[in-house]
């Protein structure tokens, strides 16, 4: 069993693929020289797989595998995760981010007796915009999923096997790595590391990428939203309870009901929008529950370098 290997999902990275690799295995040898990268491409439309296959080529340490097709970074890390052997696993970004230089300190970290450290990025080097979204959703998430998660960690992380043997029992269809691992509940720590630059290109993170995550996420952590329209739903019949309360006194007291269609319109419209918006909710949460009904596979593998009937 190697001791530690490192999990690195794959997506239109062609160009840091070698960079990525050097510096994965100067990190790691200053460890140990029994390790191993696997990555898992996800189909991003360029040449990162034959970039994968000439490194796996070349140092038996590398697995690669390739999706038939693309299904999303959290289903590469649970592939990565489905795949490895290491007695510790490091997840982390392809993008050079995450720095391969901070592994040696997440494994010292781990060796005073936590089955988890988290690598809690200081100043991040992404555009305003995407750290604005990206806080915005970890707040969100964190209230309607009643789960403190720090947005600070991304997946960058170091991992025991027992935690990764307790990940691969998770069979849900709706992925969010960091939230399955913090469920899990195994004793964690953390140590602040420098988040660096991009080393090519753009995040392919777009806004309507991270809206569909911030909502399946959601959805697959919690029934907060379902709750809080019950709450809202009482409240509303509170507040007409009472100002009904209060027409009747006003046409007892003056002797004529007060005249209000335009308010009534306005009300009828708006709690019809309520009624629709909360039918909505509770149809995802259906469309979602006939989903994981399927009991589909997380991923379908096109191709690897090894066998992967493991």
């Amino acid at each position: 069993m190697s001791i530690i290997s490192i999990v690195v999902p794959v997506y239109q990275a062609e160009h840091c693929l070698d960079e990525l690799y050097h510096r994965l295995r100067g990190a790691l040898e200053s460890i140990s020289p029994d390790f191993e990268i696997v990555l898992v491409e996800d189909c991003g439309g360029d040449n990162s797989w034959q970039v994968i296959e000439r490194l796996a080529a070349a140092d038996p340490r590398v697995r690669g595998i390739q999706f038939s097709r693309n299904f999303g970074q959290h289903y590469g890390i649970t592939a990565g995760l489905d795949h490895c052997h290491g007695d510790w696993v490091v997840v982390m970004d392809c993008d050079l981010q995450d720095r391969p230089e901070e592994i040696p300190r997440l494994y010292a970290k781990a060796q005073e007796g936590f089955d988890i450290v988290l690598a809690l990025r200081g100043a991040r080097h992404d555009p305003f915009l995407k750290r604005l979204t990206s806080s915005l959703f970890y707040k969100v998430f964190s209230y309607l999923a009643d789960i403190e998660y720090d947005g600070a960690s991304g997946n960058f992380r170091i991992m025991s096997r027992k935690v990764v043997t307790s990940f691969r029992r998770m069979g849900e269809q709706l992925r969010f790595f960091g939230g399955l691992v913090q469920w899990l509940g195994f004793p964690t720590s953390s140590i602040e590391v420098e988040h660096a630059e991009r080393f090519e290109g753009n995040s392919t993170y777009t806004f309507s990428k991270l809206w569909k995550l911030a909502t399946e996420t959601i959805i697959a952590y919690s029934d907060k939203p379902l709750r809080i329209g019950v709450r809202f739903g009482f409240g509303m019949a509170a507040l007409a309870f009472c100002y009904g309360l209060y027409i009747l006194m006003r046409a007892w007291v003056h002797g004529s009901p007060i005249p209000g269609w335009n308010s009534l319109i306005v009300s009828l419209y708006f709690i019809g929008g309520i009624i629709i918006a909360m039918l909505g909710i509770i149809g995802i949460y259906l469309g979602k529950a006939f989903d994981e009904s399927k009991k589909r596979p997380l991923y379908i593998i096109r191709r690897s370098t090894f066998e992967h009937a493991d």
